[in-house]
């Protein structure tokens, strides 16, 4: 009976708890060499907000390492020696599922590390400035997240809602930017009838319309005023673009693209709004201008020619050219990498740093396929002089070199708006690793 009693009953726990362990094993394992891969890539630094882990109230139960959402794709959570942590934080975007699905409280979200701070405006809880009539929504308040910047657009417009008051003299509100929380913005201010304008320096989509073609855009359901319920949970850079421009077309939404927001000039209980076109009188500003800014320039002669540009949006466009990509960031390798995959380009990749270190390691090995395949050349430790008409200058070691050249694509970043929010009298701090 005893023989029985052990088939019966101690035998499967045996064989549940070795499948547990392996599993445990296993998930340690991939958990370490992620970890080891961001060590290596330099990607160390989360980009916005992340979360913060208490090992002394975690019980590594890995509860948060399942709710993360971008798994697979990316191995942002992990479980290493029987706590959680953050083994991938570059891939980290703030979806925040992490902290909600921790049994112990051990997560919180905050923005920065002890090693580099992240400036963000001050808001309150309805994301308004410290300057009266001045809001905040998206990724320039540090909600990198395509649903979080959706929701703040539209609530910040209804608290300013809340409080107008109407006036033939000036518009109710200037958006300026229409990316996820501008568009949403947009939206919610059309619904309620108010008197607005938006502007955007470049394209509908914001930040996302910047991603190369077809990378994929993780996002998450969201509620939009007059479109209704927005349920992608994964997809890509085209179809997400696809279904805002439809629901731009279809709500009759007006937004002033190719317009630039110069200055803000208060104007009594307002503000004067000064574009590159005109000049708007609005008793609320919302400010969702993403945290890229103003694209980074070279300041080198001949970079105002048609043929430089400061994203790549389709690598088809560059078939059989020679064509010039700046930067050492993963959008300067992706592009890089993307226009060289044609197989009838070539593609010089021109970086002033010795190394690739802030890009992730599937991009570096994108490169290095590429310079295998004889279609791309690296240049490290070089700056670009001069831009002519069918020739790039470069200096690399001191020697200077003439590439022949039918496009450029400058990935070196943004300008961030830290000044310009500040010459507004906007109060930003600047976040060591708290909320």
């Amino acid at each position: 009976m005893e023989v029985i009693a052990y088939l019966i009953y101690v035998l499967p726990i045996a064989f549940v708890i070795g499948w547990y362990l392996r599993r445990r094993t296993r998930l340690e394992q991939a958990s370490v060499r992620a970890r080891e891969e961001s060590l290596a890539a330099g990607l160390i630094e989360p980009a916005s907000l992340h979360p913060s882990i208490d090992p002394a109230r975690c019980i590594g139960c890995g509860s948060c390492v399942k709710a993360c959402p971008e798994q697979p794709l990316h191995h942002v959570l992990g479980l290493v020696g029987g706590r959680a942590e953050l083994v991938s934080p570059a891939d980290c975007i703030g979806h925040g599922a992490c902290k909600t699905a921790c049994p112990t409280e051990a997560i919180s979200l905050v923005f920065g590390t002890e090693r580099r701070g992240v400036e963000i405006p001050v808001l309150n809880a309805s994301f308004e400035t410290n300057v009266r009539g001045v809001f905040v929504a998206g990724e320039l308040g540090g909600m990198g997240l395509i649903r979080n910047a959706l929701e703040q657009g539209r609530q910040a417009v209804e608290a300013i809602h809340a409080t107008r008051k109407a006036s033939a003299q000036q518009l109710d509100l200037v958006i300026v930017g229409a990316g996820p929380a501008g568009f949403a913005a947009s939206l919610t201010a059309l619904s309620k009838r108010m008197r607005f304008v938006t502007v955007e320096q470049e394209s509908l989509g914001g930040c996302v319309f910047q991603y190369p073609r077809g990378k994929v855009v993780m996002t998450a359901p969201a509620q939009l005023p007059l479109v209704g319920r927005v349920s992608f949970r994964s997809t890509n850079k085209e179809q997400l673009l696809q279904f805002w421009q439809e629901a731009e077309r279809k709500s009759g939404v007006k937004i002033n693209y190719y317009e630039r927001v110069e200055r803000l000039e208060p104007d009594g209980e307002g503000f004067i709004v000064h574009t590159s076109k005109a000049r708007y009188r609005a008793r609320s500003v919302l400010l969702a201008i993403g945290r890229r800014g103003t694209p980074r320039k070279l300041g080198v002669a001949g970079e105002e020619l048609p043929k430089v540009v400061y994203r790549l949006i389709d690598p088809a466009q560059y078939g059989g050219q020679h064509v010039l990509v700046v930067g050492g960031g993963d959008s300067a390798l992706e592009a890089a990498a993307s226009v060289a995959e044609l197989g009838d380009t070539r593609v010089v990749l021109s970086y002033r740093g010795d190394a690739f270190s802030r890009a992730k390691q599937r991009n570096r090995e994108r490169i290095a396929a590429a310079q295998g395949s004889g279609t791309l050349e690296v240049m490290l430790s070089s700056n670009v002089k001069q831009i002519a008409p069918d020739a790039v200058v470069l200096e690399q070691g001191g020697q200077i070199r003439r590439v022949r050249n039918e496009a450029v694509i400058v990935s070196a970043g943004g300008v961030l708006p830290t000044e310009f929010l500040r010459s507004i009298g906007i109060h930003v701090e600047t976040k060591y690793g708290t909320a």
